[in-house]
């Protein structure tokens, strides 16, 4: 069939097979939004003159009810089409004749592509922020249910002061606001409407930019034409700069939990079900879904680098380079998704050893704790700190009940400051939290969306 850009000669079939690559695959994702964005367009194109109302009137019902084939999965790319765009425009000539023509008026697929990608985006985004808000919820949880239990901290992978599974399950939720944050940075860089920059250049007709920006729910324009193309492979590298943030931390905790559910630790335990087995030891109790979360958030940590390698050495303006991207940059919702549900999956199910500090081995982590005793009845902290050494190097060194082997709780140390193990502030932190989501205007999109589809 002939393509949008047809000029009245035959391509080669191997540069077409190409130039396409799988695009026709990756391009199924962006059919919901290439829908949406056409019904803001054709209704802005109404408004200024280029679309007879009567034309609209047929093609909202087209667009709609192809809408609805795209979210159930009846939209189809066929073979000979090159991608999304033609085939939205092609179902529509079908089934209006040269009606279905006009649609195109003062677009570009570059820009097209791009309001794709962004109410994509967007969306996407919308799922993983609620998402990282619910793992938020469980930490939060198991940090208050074991703020008491004590565990050895450590520095240098030596055993260093106490800790407790308060502060270590805290330490996580509160990590996940800083990446809140950088979800948020993205959503505003994808929240700006580039459709009517055309080809990167704008375009004589006398489009309603803002129209379509309150049409799609936008919160503003990306203004200048050139730089609304310049934005393709910025906009990716930003939105996975922030799901490598939150990468970056379910990574971590992933880790730590490898490490603290081995018998050299023994800090935590999953259950059978949530382990594996090997086929020669049969005592082998594997961690294998923090080993694969690991695994899983080091890849999306390395998109952003993927996305600057391809784009970080092109001029201003559109180059096919960019088609790259869908295969970089669609991948990392869903990975990132998985791994925030299976990671507050399995701390739900996770059993914490709540014995650990009587073991002797740790007795040395409460060394400050004896430091600070002696600071508090009017010893120097410099003369406190060589009298408690002296007593390590010798093998005098006691503190408290510990040396006794019973079990020291958070509230035996009395600590008191904020953030400290007698006073998590947790409280806080979700405040904290509840505030950045709060930001998130998720009901006045999907309000603006809705009406497109129902006005």
């Amino acid at each position: 069939m002939d393509k949008l850009w047809d000029k009245g000669f035959d391509e080669d079939a191997r540069i077409d097979s190409f130039t396409v690559g799988n695009d026709r695959e990756l391009d199924l994702l962006l059919a919901p939004y290439d829908i949406l964005g056409t019904i803001a367009h054709i209704k802005m194109l109404s408004k200024v003159g280029l679309l007879l109302g009567e034309d609209l009137a047929k093609l909202l019902p087209e667009l709609r009810n192809m809408y609805s084939a795209a979210v159930e999965g009846r939209f189809v790319i066929e073979p000979d089409v090159e991608d999304v765009h033609s085939q939205v425009e092609l179902n529509l000539t079908r089934k209006l004749g040269d009606m279905g023509k006009k649609v195109h008026t003062g677009r570009s697929r570059n820009d097209q592509v791009l309001v794709d990608l962004k109410l994509l985006t967007r969306a996407e985004i919308e799922k993983t922020a609620c998402k990282v808000k619910s793992l938020f919820e469980t930490l939060q949880e198991a940090s208050e249910r074991f703020k008491d239990v004590l565990m050895p901290g450590y520095t240098h992978l030596q055993v260093a002061m106490p800790s407790s599974f308060g502060l270590w399950f805290g330490a996580y939720a509160e990590s996940l606001t800083d990446d809140m944050v950088m979800l948020k940075a993205a959503w505003d860089i994808a929240d700006r409407n580039p459709l009517g920059s055309a080809a990167g250049y704008g375009s004589s007709a006398p489009l309603d930019r803002t129209m379509t920006t309150k049409l799609l729910g936008f919160a503003d324009l990306d203004w200048n034409s050139v730089y609304s193309q310049m934005t393709r492979g910025r906009m990716e590298r930003a939105v996975a700069g922030a799901y490598s943030s939150v990468a970056e931390t379910i990574g971590k905790l992933a880790y730590d939990c490898c490490l603290y559910s081995s018998q050299n630790f023994g800090f935590i335990k999953l259950p059978d079900a949530l382990t594996t087995g090997s086929s020669i030891m049969p005592h082998k109790k594997n961690p294998d879904v923090f080993e694969l979360v690991r695994a899983h958030c080091n890849k999306i940590i390395a998109v952003p680098v993927e996305i600057r390698s391809v784009t970080g050495n092109l001029p201003s303006g559109y180059f096919r380079d960019f088609q790259l991207l869908k295969e970089i940059y669609f991948p990392i919702f869903k990975e990132l998704d998985d791994c925030l549900d299976i990671v507050e999956y399995a701390i739900k199910g996770m059993v914490i050893n709540k014995n650990i500090m009587s073991d002797p081995r740790y007795e040395l982590c409460f060394s400050v704790e004896e430091v600070n005793h002696l600071v508090s009845r009017g010893v120097p902290f410099r003369d406190a700190y060589r009298q408690v050494a002296a007593s390590i190097q010798d093998g005098t060194f006691e503190f408290g009940s510990a040396s006794a082997g019973a079990t020291v709780t958070a509230s035996d140390l009395h600590h008191i400051h904020e953030g400290s193990l007698g006073n998590l502030c947790n409280d806080r932190i979700k405040s904290h939290m509840v505030a950045l989501f709060s930001v998130f205007p998720f009901g006045y999109v999907h309000s603006c969306l809705e009406s497109l589809l129902t006005e």
